[in-house]
């Protein structure tokens, strides 16, 4: 289902700093209509292309232990079920349903509406700097992550350096950074040769990483750019290419520990990596992305918010670029290493990144514990059927089916090809059809008698068309026999970093 045309903003509330919604509206459009009102989000991740839905969903996040999730600023939802209930949900209303919305992995139904918390528009001061990877672990429990609001790192791990970027809120007149390599024509397209080359010769990549990010950030420790820019621009970055990410959250005083051992894989020290997969003939691209937030003080907290309960969060995030639509040879062999020393030391994987095959519900259900049970109990109240499962659930967070038989409505991968253009096309078929029936539960509740919250002063509507028919009744006819095409929009963004 796409929501890219149900993207409006219902109502304001000036007062209590809130905007209500529609869920397919993109970060950027909710960003442009705040500021209208004098507003905007007070965090933000690398990009803003995401639905506010999407967001949610998937636990995202940026960089400040000023801040949680972007979902700490939902003040409440509408969600509509699979019997077709339109149910409200809140801290106050409906909480456990609620916990399981804010990071639901569209597992749930359709999030509709998005109640949000908004700061005033503000701008912000970026610093960014390379430093020696030593001077970074120094001062990692001392004034890296407090000095001011936001700060990210981009860990290096051949030249054994990183840049710090750090930004604050700010009244000073808007001004733009001096220098950027890649940011340019030639820098860019030089970076993406250079990459497409490396996959025909792996060996070249440390050059690579010392000539790019020196041309980019400096070659010699102390280089530091600066700008003044909205907040809203401010905290994004440019993503470049075509990536796998992998990230994972981990306690933050484990961050030098976590660095120091990965950083020895890549560089072939295994004494001191203690990783017991081979890295011979292995050579990774640059950066690893470094963020931070604090949700300690989320309140509900999400059953599947995969950040630290008690304490500060790091994310480490291992990049590997797609040069030219082409797999990184490294791709399998890092991401086993990577992902085994992140599960060694605590790590939960990020719902809306690339971890591998080996991440299976057994290994969730032990991350997560009472949480994962009471997000899967919740699940099977609302969407007893499965009519919102999909192979990926199926693979990663439901049981096996010997312990939960197929669902009738969940929906199997097909098949799977590549899109002209860049993307993957995915084709799916419904259990009833791919399955014949053969070993789906018998006594399971219709859809229609599912998880009924509507009653009482709960009822918010029988039937979500039924409660938008009369101002929408215009825009349903206007949408009536249209169709959303493949299309794929190249993504290059604005003011790199």
């Amino acid at each position: 289902m796409n929501l890219d045309d149900f993207n409006g903003v219902l109502t304001v509330d000036a007062e209590k700093k809130t905007l209500l919604v529609q869920a397919g509206i993109r970060l950027h459009q909710l960003n442009n209509k705040a500021k209208e009102y004098g507003l905007t989000m007070r965090n933000l991740g690398s990009i803003d292309h995401q639905s506010i839905a999407g967001a949610i969903a998937t636990a995202t996040h940026g960089s400040s232990l000023s801040h949680g999730l972007l979902s700490q600023s939902v003040k409440s939802l509408r969600i509509v079920l699979a019997n077709g209930q339109a149910v409200k949900c809140s801290k106050e209303q409906n909480e456990e349903l609620f916990r399981a919305a804010l990071v639901s992995l569209g597992a749930l139904g359709i999030i509709v509406e998005v109640e949000f918390e908004m700061i005033e528009d503000c701008n912000i001061e970026w610093f960014q700097t390379i430093l020696a990877a030593s001077t970074v672990l120094r001062n990692w429990e001392r004034t890296l992550w407090t000095q001011t609001e936001y700060t990210r790192v981009w860990w290096l791990p051949y030249t054994l350096r990183a840049v710090v970027w750090r930004a604050e809120k700010t009244t000073k007149p808007f001004r733009q950074p001096k220098h950027n390599w890649y940011g340019g024509s030639i820098g860019y397209h030089t970076y993406h040769t250079l990459l497409w080359a490396a996959q025909y010769v792996p060996r070249l990549l440390p050059s690579i990483e010392w000539f790019v990010f020196g041309m980019q950030y400096g070659f010699h420790d102390g280089f530091t750019t600066s700008a003044v820019e909205e907040l809203r621009s401010g905290l994004l970055m440019n993503c470049l290419y075509s990536q796998f990410v992998n990230e994972w959250a981990l306690p933050l005083h484990k961050g030098p520990e976590a660095l120091t051992r990965l950083t020895a894989w890549i560089n072939g020290d295994t004494d001191t990596a203690r990783i017991p997969f081979d890295p011979s003939g292995v050579f990774v691209h640059s950066p690893i992305e470094v963020r931070v937030s604090d949700t300690s003080a989320a309140d509900p907290r999400p059953f599947l918010d995969n950040t630290v309960r008690d304490g500060p969060t790091l994310y480490l995030n291992a990049t590997l670029y797609r040069p030219y639509g082409q797999d990184p040879p490294c791709l399998r062999r890092y991401y086993q290493a990577f992902e085994w020393l992140m599960r060694e030391m605590g790590g939960r994987p990020h719902w809306a990144k690339n971890f591998t095959d080996g991440v299976t519900h057994g290994v969730l259900s032990a991350l997560y514990g009472e949480d994962m049970a009471a997000y899967l109990r919740v699940r099977a109240e609302v969407d007893p059927e499965g009519m919102f499962v999909g192979d990926w659930h199926r693979r990663t967070v439901l049981p096996p089916r010997a312990e939960l038989p197929v669902l009738a409505l969940e929906e199997k991968e097909v098949v799977r090809r590549p899109k002209r253009g860049g993307g993957v096309e995915w084709v799916g078929e419904q259990a009833r059809w791919w399955d014949g029936g053969a070993g789906m539960g018998s006594g399971r509740s219709e859809s229609e008698e599912s998880f009924d919250l509507m009653v009482g002063a709960e009822a918010e509507a029988s039937v979500l068309l039924e409660s938008l028919r009369e101002d929408m009744e215009e825009e349903v006819d206007a949408l009536q026999g249209r169709k959303h095409g493949g299309a794929t929009e190249g993504f290059m963004g604005e003011g790199v970093r």
